[in-house]
């Protein structure tokens, strides 16, 4: 292997790929990143066994074709010292991977290409093409909700379910559920259901920087993947069933509020102030065409807050998270929002109150005050 390519081409696809590279990993090749030259595309991949990115960039000048992983980590570093406009000459010489740039020269170990854990070729089950954008949008209105390691597999980690119409990403931690649906023609004609990891699932939200640009997704039974123009992620499936998850989705519920979202948002981002990580319960009073957020922290502080919205049903107090609510109104796009309750212990809806939005739902689980 041995080629030259411009710094600054090179670092971008470095750092994709870099952000999955295990730094104490006890298989030493997985803090490595695999370099593959053919021809004039140079392909870099890195791996934790549970996810494999990779990205490419095209390669003016090349020397020799060859493979090879060598240090994540100080290749990376290598090329964030070297000036904007420097010059990267990279070849492999009795196993060491020489990198010369101007004056500098570093030689850094390396190990077999062969000992790189490559994801195998699988049959894909589903295939369908959205923009970026979309994809961005289903990931980061539902991501939130995914547990962090739960005793229940399933929990940690988002469901992408797929029909002939639709795809749809559901996350839940057993406190609340978000729910996002997109119309978008696929290949399947049966319901298909995957669970991707957290990892995966945030990586994943990580690599979409160009709204308009497409991304093809294909998955089966063992494995997801996404491809984009200049990278690609595959992932594997965590191995659980997810739970039904309409079912804990309340409907008809007697009580419905409505009101300006950045409002309620601002109102629970005030009451926010006076609590600590380990306790953020807050009262809230429905009643009047008025919500009413009370927090009170364990020092005896106090706030209060009003909210003006249309409320249609009885008197209510109900104890809430307020990250929980925050966490939705961020998510949800639209100036109003809907909010559906029956009485203080029974899940609430919350949902965008236009049509445009149809497809995202939020539950949020009362706590004890």
């Amino acid at each position: 292997m041995q080629f030259e390519i411009a710094r600054n081409a090179l670092i971008k696809p470095l750092q994709l790929v870099s952000a999955v590279v295990e730094r104490r990993s006890t298989l030493p090749v997985l803090s490595n990143i695999l370099l593959e030259l053919q021809g004039n595309r140079l392909v870099l991949t890195s791996s934790n066994q549970e996810l494999e990115l990779s990205a490419s960039v095209d390669v003016p000048d090349v020397e020799l074709e060859g493979r090879i992983t060598t240090s994540a980590r100080k290749l990376s570093d290598i090329c964030r010292s070297l000036p904007d406009e420097a010059k990267i000459q990279l070849s492999l010489q009795d196993a060491k991977l020489l990198v010369q740039s101007g004056r500098s020269r570093f030689t850094l170990a390396t190990l077999p290409a062969e000992d790189f854990p490559k994801t195998e070729s699988e049959i894909d089950d589903i295939a369908l093409t959205v923009t970026q954008g979309q994809l961005e949008e289903l990931l980061k209105s539902t991501g939130f909700a995914m547990a962090q390691n739960d005793f229940r597999p399933y929990l940690n980690g988002m469901l992408i379910e797929v029909d002939s119409g639709s795809l749809r990403t559901v996350a839940t931690d057993g406190h609340r559920l978000a729910v996002r649906a997109l119309d978008v023609p696929s290949n399947v004609e049966e319901k298909q259901r995957m669970i991707l990891p957290r990892r995966s699932a945030l990586e994943l939200a990580r690599l979409l920087q160009e709204p308009d640009e497409p991304v093809t997704i294909t998955g089966g039974a063992n494995h997801f993947r996404a491809q984009m123009e200049s990278c690609t992620l595959v992932s594997k499936l965590v191995n659980s069933r997810y739970a039904d998850y309409e079912r804990v989705i309340p409907r008809n519920s007697p009580n419905v509020l409505t009101g300006n979202r950045e409002d309620l948002l601002h109102a629970c981002q005030r009451a926010l102030i006076l609590f600590s990580e380990k306790f953020q319960i807050a009262s809230f009073h429905l009643g009047d065409n008025e919500f009413k957020v009370v927090a009170r922290n364990p020092d005896q502080e106090f706030s209060e807050e009003s909210v003006s919205v249309e409320y249609d049903g009885k008197p209510l107090e109900v104890g809430f998270n307020v990250n929980y609510l925050i966490d939705v109104f961020s998510a949800i796009r639209t100036e109003k929002v809907k909010i559906e309750l029956s009485d203080p212990n029974s899940a609430v809806l919350l949902e965008p109150e236009s049509d445009e939005n149809h497809g995202a739902s939020f539950v949020v689980s009362p706590s004890r005050l």
